[in-house]
């Protein structure tokens, strides 16, 4: 039985544990993060990922911990709404899907899932060395450990391509921009709507709905060219960030009061990743840490889940040969990542527009193409736009993986 190291314990990591232990081999989990991650922000299921999520079973825990989201509206300083886009007008194609769900709970899911795999929490991998029969990992405990083959799912930051493939400079390309999000107490009833209040120089407030309405998910955006900060110091992070947004309108001085407590405090580059070769030897890359279009792209939690199912699936289908799988993992992937990772039309500066004109002219548009008039034209267009993928079911391919791994394990 092939054992296999998944760096990285959120979507991508977990999902291709899943996969690989069905299929017959030992994944072990290691996570930087004492436990799993809670909060984050809102992610849909649409597409091949509802397949691959639906393969999995775990619609039945998804659909419980749902969340019912109307649409986007962007709002003015005084709360007014200045254009809105409901869910239903793009068929669900939209920036609000019929299956929206928190990352913190499908990442929960994901580990409940999984939970006869081994997960090592609190730990990382600080050192990779291979031979033609496997890969010997260091981990920052001092432990080390024999594995057949190493997977990096650890995101955009990722340790396991810094150390395989190179510097991270070679494949992060920054985009002009920093987000962050975190849970505060609701300063009105969002009716299910996530709200957005843009800014002159380049900055986004909002807010999403959260399970208990008494909640909601603050996000705040902004335009910058590449900042140096302290990824591990957190109150450093929220000192910045405060600086961007204080004096600005609309909720964001209550927003801004619920950022010291706030316990699931995230900040990060607005960043697109881009890796020609997603394996090298005995190591691959799968989710964010191989390719990320940005949050601005916004399907990363389907790529993630839709790449841990192939790559799982190649390998079972190669019987564990990694010069086999990796290189048909990425050929199946190919065009639905690069379809994936296109930004919106206009991309940061349309969507956080610098100066007063900017956002007006684009809560304009956006009214235009919600109109009566344009409305259906746009479902269309956006309804047509399949998924780029051919998605196998593995387990049809290769009968019935556990009994087959069974059989060579006696």
């Amino acid at each position: 039985m092939k054992t296999v190291l998944i760096s990285g314990g959120g979507i991508a990591g977990p999902a291709v544990a899943f996969w690989l232990r069905r299929f017959g081999f030992a994944p072990t989990v290691v996570e930087i993060a004492p436990g799993p991650r809670p909060g984050g922000q809102t992610v849909d299921l649409r597409g091949v990922s509802r397949v691959v999520a639906e393969r999995m079973g775990l619609m039945p825990a998804v659909a419980e911990r749902q969340l019912h989201e109307r649409g986007l509206a962007y709002v003015k300083a005084d709360g007014r709404q200045a254009a809105a886009m409901p869910a239903e007008l793009l068929d669900g194609a939209g920036p609000v899907a019929e299956i929206e769900i928190l990352r913190g709970d499908l990442a929960g899911i994901l580990v409940d899932a999984t939970h006869e795999v081994e997960y090592l929490y609190g730990d990382s991998v600080t050192a990779l060395t291979q031979d033609p029969k496997g890969v010997d990992v260091t981990f920052a405990s001092g432990t080390r450990r024999r594995f057949d083959l190493v997977i990096g799912a650890d995101g955009v930051h990722s340790r396991v391509r810094r150390l395989a493939f190179g510097p991270e400079e070679q494949f992060v390309r920054h985009l002009g921009g920093y987000t962050s999000y975190f849970t505060i107490e609701a300063p009105e009833d969002l009716k299910h709507w996530m709200k957005i209040h843009t800014a002159p120089g380049g900055r986004w407030v909002g807010l999403r709905p959260d399970h208990d309405p008494r909640y909601a998910k603050a996000l705040l955006s902004f335009r910058s060219p590449v900042l140096s900060y302290d990824r591990r110091d957190v109150e450093a992070q929220k000192r910045l960030v405060r600086s961007r947004f204080e004096g600005l309108g609309w909720h964001t001085a209550h927003i801004l009061d619920g950022l010291d407590a706030a316990d699931d405090f995230y900040f990060d580059t607005i960043s697109r990743v881009e890796v020609p070769e997603w394996s090298r030897g005995r190591v691959a890359l799968v989710g964010d840490a191989g390719y990320c279009g940005s949050p601005m792209a916004g399907h990363g939690t389907a790529l993630s889940l839709v790449g841990a199912y192939v790559l799982a699936g190649e390998l079972a289908a190669a019987e564990g040969d990694h010069v086999r799988a990796f290189p048909a993992y990425q050929a199946r992937m190919r065009a639905y990542v690069e379809q994936r990772m296109e930004l919106p039309p206009g991309g940061v500066k349309m969507a956080m527009p610098m100066s007063r004109f900017g956002i007006a002219y684009r809560d304009l548009m956006l009214r235009v193409m919600t109109s009566r008039l344009l409305a259906g034209v746009l479902a269309k267009s956006a309804v047509a736009k399949l998924d780029a993928i051919d998605l196998p079911d593995y387990s049809v391919e290769r009968a019935d993986p556990l009994r087959v791994a069974a059989e060579e394990a006696e």
